[in-house]
């Protein structure tokens, strides 16, 4: 069933699990309905006008502009990039952070990502990801180019070994609007150290319009989202590697990708009621993961199909399974039915699949809560949303009463007085620093902040 915006039910069914957040955090919505949320009931309180007319944050949390489009980078080769997006954390020295940060560029962006020698994979790719480090009193200390030449850098996901895999939401082929080479890869980005990138991509982690990654460290599956908005839309994989402990560079040895059946739901959008599980789900090998011929959603995968579900975004690894997120489906657009936002969880010693939460209408466009696209765990508990919905735009986050709250309102309008727009949020994520730091970009215009604050208030 769907719910409201302001108000989000998930089914107990699916709701047991300890999920981990730099190794230790409380469970996601732990100790049932009538657990006390973080926050207070509704989260920390109402969003308090920014008068810069940047930032509409809680009352007690403050933000910080780490970054912003257009302005030099610090390494002095050029521009920071346009379209910030997909975003994690690593922990840096003396209590610092290093962010890496992706660049969703086309060929319309104003700013592309510098190419450097030695980091450029395509010459023609506007896009790639930036590195900064941060020192532990929120200051930027360096932020320079950290894989360039790369195109529609949209999600990701960080691995255990501390690198960063950068994914293409694209299958253009070289030859197609200027590019040199094939595109539609996941690259390893190393935060730390350029000369450790290696700007090639990990081909056999497939070929497709990717959105975001999650990697078990139990094993070192990797777990992928393809974002495709028309049919057949996207579907949800597993990568093997052949070297399953992992490290960096592992993944470049090569392993078997695999897309997820659902026996008898040919389309995810169908399962409406929160807690729906089901029990030994089907992994099916790809047949041609490069897509020589064939994107990878239109190849036979024998009787009984696949799984297909449409706007697959944000993914992450949480204790012993993966979250992933539908960010809406419609029916006008090929559908089996509408929703406005789902989060699904995979158990892979159990081959499990739940359906956890199913957000709703709502006729308040200003209100958060609808169409959820980049995700992660808060360290207190609970989860935090990046809407990428019609109008206003918001961090929002689920309280453990499974109460959805605004925790940051953009106020930077790109469109005009009359009819106002305003950029997603993109790429959320956490630092165990010493005051706990969010930090998460705008896209449009591309602007990094990080935003401290009582998380603890209750």
């Amino acid at each position: 069933m769907a719910v409201s915006r302001r108000r989000l039910l998930a089914g107990t069914g699916a709701l047991g699990a300890g999920i981990a957040f730099s190794g230790a955090v409380e469970q996601l919505f732990a100790g049932g309905a009538d657990a006390e949320p973080i926050g207070g009931r509704d989260g920390y309180g109402p969003l308090v006008p920014d008068p810069k007319g940047v930032l509409d944050l809680p009352s007690g949390f403050e933000y910080r502009v780490l970054s912003r489009e257009g302005e030099p980078l610090r390494s002095g080769e050029g521009p920071v990039p346009s379209h910030a997006d997909g975003m994690s954390t690593f922990p840096g020295s003396g209590g610092g952070t290093w962010l890496v940060r992706n660049h969703e560029n086309r060929r319309d962006a104003e700013h592309r990502v510098p190419p450097v020698e030695g980091l450029t994979y395509d010459p023609e790719g506007l896009g790639g990801c930036t590195a900064l480090e941060v020192d532990g009193a929120g200051r930027v200390r360096t932020e320079r180019v950290a894989i360039a030449g790369t195109a529609v850098n949209c999600a990701g996901g960080p691995t255990p070994w501390h690198t960063w895999l950068t994914c293409e939401e694209t299958e253009d082929r070289a030859g197609t609007d200027g590019y040199t080479k094939d595109h539609g890869f996941v690259f390893e980005v190393d935060p730390y150290r350029p000369d450790r990138t290696v700007p090639e991509p990990l081909a056999a982690m497939g070929r497709f319009q990717h959105e975001a990654v999650a990697v078990d460290p139990r094993d070192g599956a990797v777990y992928e989202t393809e974002d495709a908005f028309d049919k057949p839309f996207g579907l949800f994989y597993r990568f093997l590697p052949v070297k399953p402990k992992g490290g960096a560079g592992s993944l470049r040895a090569g392993g078997r990708l695999e897309a997820l059946r659902v026996p008898g739901v040919p389309d995810l959008s169908v399962v409406q009621k929160p807690g729906t599980v089901f029990d030994r789900v089907e992994w099916v090998a790809v047949p041609d993961p490069l897509a020589r011929e064939t994107p990878i959603r239109f190849q036979d995968f024998g009787t009984g199909g696949i799984t297909h579900a449409q706007k697959l975004e944000g993914c992450y690894w949480g204790g012993d399974r993966v979250y992933f997120v539908s960010s809406y489906a419609r029916t006008k657009e090929g559908s089996g039915a509408d929703h406005f936002g789902q989060v699904w969880s995979y158990e892979p010693s159990r081959r499990r699949l739940a359906l956890v939460i199913v957000f709703g209408p709502d006729t308040d466009v200003e209100a958060p809560g609808d169409s959820p696209d980049n995700i992660c765990l808060a360290p207190q508990g609970g989860l935090m949303v990046c809407e990428d919905g019609g109008g206003a735009q918001h961090v929002y986050g689920v309280t453990r009463r499974r109460r959805v709250y605004p925790l940051a309102r953009n106020r930077q309008n790109i469109g005009t007085d009359g009819k106002p727009e305003w950029g997603e949020f993109a790429g959320v994520t956490f630092a165990r620093d010493r005051r706990t730091t969010m930090f998460v970009n705008v896209y449009e215009p591309g602007t990094t902040f990080a935003i401290t604050g009582p998380w603890d208030r209750r």
